[in-house]
């Protein structure tokens, strides 16, 4: 299960896609008469971490957010709210009533003014949050800037001119496997506490926590709490922000992960500006290369991301990008699949532009290609079908790259965007959910509300349509 570490009803989990199997593991022995290197020892061995621990401490927060949990009406009670509340209050002993909920999370102070760094999830929805310094002191804070797709958010306190202690940000470009690092946080209410672990792995784009994966693994120990509280490099600083741990239970499992500090940075700097937080967009779309695509393609290995589309007038076509290019580097990080892609692209700054390292048809070559926000072209049209169509009782919008940039679509394809389904609705027993791309129909290209709401099925013939749905196409037909 991948858990959200924070206390309350913000903890969220998602199913795993895959079992962890255990197997024997054999050691090999030396043979006879080998002369085996002896491991060399570490050229600053670390007798304690609490030098690093008394630099950094002071400036992790205890963080404490008061939410009003409304509940939902049920569907099937369509204006009966008097009926319902005697219902819940009567029958459910209050059960289904407004109450608040009051959430634990960690922070981090990293501008001395009293900017602070903690998760989204742990202030979503927040009526009103609390920072507890250190030292006893606590403070009200304000939200800058908080942002659902990285789980990052930006606090403010008021310090009355005073100097606050702060956590650096460190390069999380340059750790490495194996690198120590401490996990600071409020772990189940207990107040401040220290853990320390290695990095276990970099680049983790398979959990599903965030739309910009790309995650620090580490196997400190991390509970619920923990959540927007620091990674701490032997260096001093933060090298990444706690977000979610791995977990069959409740507790830590040795299964925990950050978000890199420089795109905390990013987020950051935009919320100090107070700007609106825009990531660049190039206008691709791709898919891992695995072992059979390398095969086809030519490549000694399976590496690089196949571009499968090209926007039309996006900087990436601009740039002379073409479907069946691999992407093998962004600057000078490799990326494996589209989720390092999008990470890379996204640590970018709008206005800059970057060189792709490629492969064409088996020969290498670079491409420069500007970094520009997603348009918002063109406009959503939101609208609920209710004609006789196999589209009837969906809700849809015209999906522009922007629109796709905030719903954490695929912002590279053009098409109309399924934004809810009513259960039991045509669009329902035809297979449409809610976050699918509607393509093509009867073999035309769609990117417009207007050709859904005109197409009208005829009798006894038969219609199809090409849907785009987590990175895949799938193909749906009926009559």
């Amino acid at each position: 299960m991948i858990g959200i570490c924070s206390t309350g009803e913000f903890r969220v989990r998602a199913v795993a896609g895959a079992l962890l199997f255990f197997s024997g593991l054999a050691i090999a022995q030396p043979a006879v008469g080998q002369i085996t290197d002896a491991p060399r020892p570490l050229s600053n061995p670390i007798s304690s971490f609490a030098p690093i621990v008394e630099k950094v401490s002071p400036a992790v927060v205890n963080i404490y957010a008061r939410k009003i949990v409304r509940p939902r009406e049920p569907r099937l009670l369509p204006g009966s709210s008097a009926l319902w509340r005697l219902f819940r209050d009567s029958l459910l002993f209050g059960y289904g009533r407004e109450r608040i909920q009051n959430a634990l999370g960690s922070g981090v102070i990293v501008r001395p003014e009293g900017i602070i760094v903690t998760n989204h999830h742990v202030i979503d929805a927040a009526e009103g949050i609390a920072i507890a310094l250190e030292d006893g002191r606590v403070f009200e804070a304000k939200v800058l800037l908080s942002d659902k797709r990285t789980d990052i958010a930006v606090l403010r306190i008021e310090t009355g001119g005073e100097s606050l202690p702060v956590v650096e940000f460190g390069d999380s470009d340059q750790v490495k496997v194996g690198d120590i690092i401490l996990a600071i946080g409020n772990p189940f209410g207990l107040e401040q506490t220290v853990t320390s672990g290695i990095i276990s792995a970099l680049a983790r784009t398979s959990v599903g926590i965030t739309d910009l994966r790309f995650f620090i693994q580490t196997d400190a120990a991390i509970n619920p709490g923990n959540s927007g509280g620091p990674q701490i490099g032997m260096d001093g600083k933060l090298v990444g922000i706690n977000t979610a741990i791995y977990s069959a239970s409740v507790g830590a499992e040795g299964l925990g992960f950050a978000v890199p500090s420089n795109m905390v940075r990013l987020v950051v700097e935009t919320a100090i500006q107070n700007k609106p937080l825009m990531r660049p967009w190039i206008g691709v779309s791709g898919r891992a290369i695995t072992p059979q695509w390398a095969a086809l393609l030519g490549l000694p290995r399976a590496r690089g991301v196949l571009v499968t589309d090209v926007y039309k007038g996006s900087p990436a076509e601009d740039a002379g990008l073409t479907v069946g290019d691999v992407v093998l580097q962004v600057g000078d990080f490799l990326v494996n699949d589209p989720e390092a892609l999008r990470y890379r692209i996204a640590t970018q700054m709008v206005g800059k532009s970057v060189r792709l390292a490629m492969i064409r048809r088996g020969a290498p070559m670079e491409l420069k290609v500007s970094l520009e926000p997603p348009p918002a072209d063109p406009a959503p049209d939101e609208r609920s079908i209710s004609n006789i169509s196999p589209f009837s009782g969906a809700k849809v919008a015209s999906l522009s790259p922007a629109l796709a940039e905030n719903l954490g679509l695929d912002s590279g394809i053009a098409g109309v965007v399924v934004l809810d389904v009513g259960p039991g609705s045509a669009a329902d027993r035809v297979g449409l959910r809610a976050g699918d791309i509607i393509r093509a129909l009867n073999g035309r290209d769609i990117g417009m509300v207007q050709e859904l709401l005109a197409f009208r099925p005829a009798a006894f013939k038969r219609w199809s349509m090409i849907i785009s749905r987590a990175g895949q196409n799938i193909s749906i037909a009926g009559s």
